[in-house]
């Protein structure tokens, strides 16, 4: 066959996907069926937070939260139900699920048995890399070792039984959503995959181990430097293929592949001039599938609109478009690689493979893995800082935001239905069902299952068989959770904050300034408190406003994510706080603030301001302002300096408090 046919032979376009899921798993399964009857190829499972963190939606953490950012999933008939008339057994589903991994693929391996399908012929990805949780995402539940233990546990078991399962997905993604340099973005994702491999040689024969490697996929973030990332995927095929051949011995090539998917940038996308965010995921998603040598193997693409809310199917339908049209209608997949020796390219990924060893060599010269985790965590908080002063100060660019301001208002985003609105119901429809659910179990089996799994996590029994069985006993999400708690204990991560002023003088000198003003006037240095109330784990920006907080002086409290309304008030009054600023962006902002005010004015709090940042729409700023919230900031408040003055100006004993919304 001639090289011009060759080139004229198309290659299997990637996993078309959209990450979905919300309210029930009814309602999530109507989703499903109806993306998959639009083209979908594959399912990308969105479980809410109780759920990641393993709690029951009936739990007092889950208020508020039940069928927000997810799915509800608390056990076997909630699996079934999300699944309906949609046969597993040719399904490839991604689930994206960490800390309760274990437990959510026991869920999905007893519903696949319901529905008679051979469970050596699933095909699909649980996430299950909770390395990463501890860095930026904040799901976890117990300490690391434990942790990373029930991640090969999963390995192994899926081995002997689902042998076309990828086990472990090591995300990537949330680094660059935290903050992370392409390097740091490579070098701690490579860090994971070592961990996570290292362990696992232990638990597998010696002559399954390179198929096992060759089972490791990535979960991977595309931003909007078109070439870095086109680059930053190349140095990551390179760099894979080296550390499986000279660290672990894999020499056939099938099993050194390195095997990603992707979803662009989130973190780039914009409230203001949303329509602008189109162009940003359609260039961000050209940087992964222009390079075949490094082409993704499944694509989900955010909507549009995710900056303002819940995007809407038709919002959804919109980014599986923009896939379908590249890769069916251009002729992308037509031919070879189109950047083989392009000088520039080469230099490019030079680079970013040197600079990535450099710091995976410090990664791996340290002590333990949660040595390795402080050690990252605080590295990213200072890299997203960079981030966030490069666009404060106009020298990262960013059309809509901090240039190019004016313009139209979107037509798009006008009217009652621009974006979806949780179902208010959907969260006691949940809990009624649980109850049913619980009420008709057999509570003896429960117990025993529930035993079993106590005795196979004190002891090296693979912790995947007593789960599945607790699965089909009907145990819920809560209860096999609160057994993992109860035999490797609950952690609580690095915030990535000290309490040491940074050497940042830019623009600060003038808060600074006031800041000791207004402390001299308060007889004590200005205290701001920074609070997360709920299971939201997104602590990026929450870390970002503590640590400009601490530049300017003001003496801080931050201690980091899933705390409950009655803790943040413990600290307000057990550090006389002046001001409390709170971070909310799982949408549970109303509920969780109307607890929080209620509290503070029960406790006598009522005349300390409250600060309020998420992603809030227009109507539920208001409702917060009438709450008594002082202010209300959103994605487009990216000035810091800003919110900082604001704070500076609240605590201020001499001026009138005025609550509303931020008017920049």
């Amino acid at each position: 066959m001639s090289q011009t046919q060759k080139d004229r032979e198309a290659d299997r376009p990637w996993l078309f996907r959209t990450y979905a899921g919300h309210s029930t798993a009814k309602a999530s399964n109507e989703l499903y069926r109806g993306n998959l009857a639009k083209g979908q190829t594959g399912l990308s499972v969105a479980f809410d937070l109780p759920t990641q963190t393993g709690y029951d939606s009936d739990h007092l953490l889950a208020r508020g939260e039940v069928g927000k950012v997810g799915v509800p999933v608390c056990h076997l008939g909630d699996m079934r139900a999300l699944f309906d008339d949609i046969p597993l057994e040719k399904m490839n589903t991604s689930m994206t699920i960490n800390a309760t991994a274990p437990w959510l693929l026991a869920l999905y391996i007893a519903a696949a048995e319901e529905q008679g399908a051979d469970v050596s012929a699933l095909q699909g990805t649980v996430q299950n890399d909770i390395i990463k949780e501890y860095l930026s995402r904040g799901t976890y539940i117990c300490p690391p070792a434990p942790s990373l233990r029930m991640i090969t546990d999963v390995a192994a078991y899926t081995r002997e039984h689902l042998p076309k399962w990828n086990p472990m997905n090591v995300c990537s993604y949330h680094l660059q959503e935290a903050g992370a340099t392409p390097e740091e973005e490579l070098s701690f994702a490579l860090a994971t995959a070592i961990a996570v491999l290292d362990d696992l040689m232990g638990k597998v024969p010696a002559d399954a181990f390179p198929a096992m490697v060759g089972r490791i996929s990535f979960f991977v973030n595309a931003g909007i430097r078109f070439v870095t990332e086109m680059c930053k995927m190349r140095a990551f095929v390179e760099l894979w293929d080296e550390i499986c051949q000279t660290r672990y011995g894999v020499e056939d090539p099938k099993f050194r592949r390195f095997r990603y998917g992707v979803q662009v940038n989130s973190l780039g996308l914009t409230e203001q001039q949303p329509e602008n965010n189109v162009y940003r995921i359609l260039i961000e998603m050209l940087a992964v599938t222009l390079s075949k040598d490094a082409r993704a193997r499944a694509v989900q693409l955010p909507a549009w609109n995710e900056a303002l809310g819940l995007p809407r199917p038709w919002d959804q339908q919109w980014s599986l478009r923009m896939q379908q049209i590249l890769a069916f209608e251009t002729d992308l997949l037509e031919y070879d690689d189109l950047f083989e020796g392009n000088p520039a390219v080469e230099r490019k990924v030079a680079a970013l493979k040197k600079g990535a060893m450099a710091e995976l060599g410090q990664i791996d010269s340290m002590g333990d893995m949660q040595e390795k985790i402080e050690y990252m965590k605080s590295r990213l908080v200072d890299s997203n800082a960079a981030r966030i002063a490069g666009i404060e100060s106009g020298a990262t660019t960013v059309i809509g935001v901090n240039k190019f301001q004016n313009g139209e208002p979107s037509p798009l985003t006008a009217g009652d239905d621009a974006i979806m609105v949780s179902d208010p119901a959907a969260e006691a429809d949940q809990l009624t069902r649980l109850e049913a659910w619980k009420a008709d179990r057999d509570a003896d089996v429960v117990s025993a299952a529930l035993a079993a799994l106590k005795a196979a996590a004190l002891s090296d029994t693979n912790i995947m068989i007593p789960s599945i069985a607790a699965a089909k006993a009907g145990v819920t999400t809560g209860e096999w959770a609160q057994v993992i708690r109860n035999a490797f204990g609950q952690y609580r991560g690095p915030t990535g904050v000290s309490h040491n002023p940074s050497n940042r003088t830019e623009g600060l000198n003038e808060i600074r300034d006031r800041v000791s003003a207004v402390s001299a006037k308060l007889g004590r240095k200005l205290k701001f408190l920074m609070g997360k109330p709920g299971l939201d784990g997104h602590s990026n920006g929450a870390e970002q406003i503590a640590a400009r907080a601490r530049d300017c002086g003001m003496d801080i409290t931050y201690e980091g994510i899933r705390l409950t309304p009655d803790e943040i008030i413990q600290a307000v009054l057990r550090d006389d706080v002046h001001v409390v600023g709170l971070s909310i962006l799982s949408g549970s902002h109303i509920p969780l603030i109307s607890e929080m005010m209620d509290k503070m004015r029960a406790q006598g709090l009522g005349h300390i301001p409250v600060v309020v940042g998420g992603i809030i729409p227009d109507e539920d700023a208001t409702a917060l302002a009438a709450m008594g919230v002082a202010r209300v900031y959103t994605p487009k408040d990216f000035q810091l300096n800003r919110i900082m003055d604001d704070i500076v100006t609240l605590a201020d004993p001499s001026e009138a408090i005025q609550s509303g919304v931020a008017s920049f």
